[in-house]
């Protein structure tokens, strides 16, 4: 009996090697709605120095993802918008409660903000913050309750009239309540959003991260589009992290890590800049520095109190978000 439990043991094992084998050269990132065009660039890159590695991708909403990663899909690494969804994550024992100690940055290797994007020539007069709730301006960005990309629009909204009103919570929940008066349609990612603002031309303004802007204007043409930065926005953090509970199940860690650490790379820095994104890399940015405006960026930390302040005063049932989208 010993023996045919030891042969058994064996045999599962061989058969268990090549399955692990396998995992190990292959990982799905889950990612943000509007980063198709950036990880294509970055997979191509990472494959062409890992041969044999085959890199999926699956993109949504990062608090979709969060859940679906909660609810079974084995991503081996998340690349969010957003740093509740990973702590989401982590709440639930997929991600170490320490992920953003695992890489540079807070483990964001690059970062963007909430920035406009209006029809060629600025026919609204688009500046600032301001000129977006006037009775003659439409607006379009997607759902916040779906999507981080629109989480930031609502908070940056929020900072700027803070500033303007002096934290006058009154007025502060009036200028954010007129915004989304001005949207005729919340689309559930930034993706779709961009659609309904491209392809349907709905709106006069799109707020959407500055890396969305710079992919619109390349894609459909810079004469077709004006990029409007405004004179404040907040700080958008991509944070990253290894899916512990997926890779240790299919032995992909050492992969995983090395296709986040890539990101840092000189090389991934540059494909990021070239998509748009502000990176950490002072070499890089030097190169990229005539691509990105100057911005005056506040943090959640400076004006929210960090993101836990933020999930109960903001995102938590029945806190303000709820009460301004929930007349929607």
């Amino acid at each position: 009996m010993k023996r045919l439990l030891l042969v058994g043991a064996a045999l599962a094992a061989i058969l268990a090697a090549p399955l692990q084998a396998q995992a190990a050269d292959k990982l799905l990132n889950a990612s943000y709605d509007v980063a198709r065009e950036l990880f294509v660039q970055v997979n191509a890159a990472f494959v062409k120095a890992h041969p044999g590695v085959t890199i999926d991708q699956s993109h949504a909403g990062t608090s979709k993802q969060a859940r679906a990663i909660v609810e079974g899909l084995e991503a081996d690494v998340v690349t969010f918008n957003q740093v509740t969804d990973i702590s989401f994550l982590a709440k639930n024992g997929f991600v170490s409660d320490d992920w953003q100690n695992n890489f540079p940055n807070k483990a964001s290797p690059f970062y963007s903000l909430p920035s406009f994007l209006v029809r060629a020539g600025n026919p609204k007069n688009i500046k600032d913050w301001s000129d977006l709730v006037r009775d003659d301006v439409k607006l379009v960005f997607p759902n916040p309750k779906t999507s981080g990309n629109a989480r930031y629009t609502y908070l940056a909204a929020i900072a700027y009239a803070k500033e303007a009103f002096n934290n006058d919570d009154a007025k502060v929940k009036e200028f954010v309540t007129k915004l989304f008066d001005n949207v005729p349609v919340f689309d559930t990612g930034g993706r779709a959003a961009t659609t309904t603002f491209v392809e349907r031309e709905i709106g006069d303004v799109l707020i959407t991260f500055e890396s969305e802007t710079t992919g619109i204007r390349k894609e459909f043409g810079a004469d077709k589009f004006d990029a409007v930065v405004p004179s404040v926005s907040l700080l958008a953090e991509f944070p990253v992290a290894v899916v512990d509970k997926v890779v240790d199940k299919r032995g992909s860690r050492e992969l995983a890590k090395s296709y986040l650490d890539f990101l840092y790379t000189s090389e991934g820095q540059k494909i990021a800049a070239e998509n748009g994104n502000r990176v950490h890399d002072e070499a890089v940015a030097g190169e990229f520095k005539d691509n990105f405006p100057n911005v005056r960026l506040v943090t959640v930390e400076d004006v929210f109190g960090g993101w836990d302040a933020v999930q109960k005063e903001h995102f938590a049932e029945g806190a303000l978000l709820d009460q301004i989208y929930g007349k929607r």
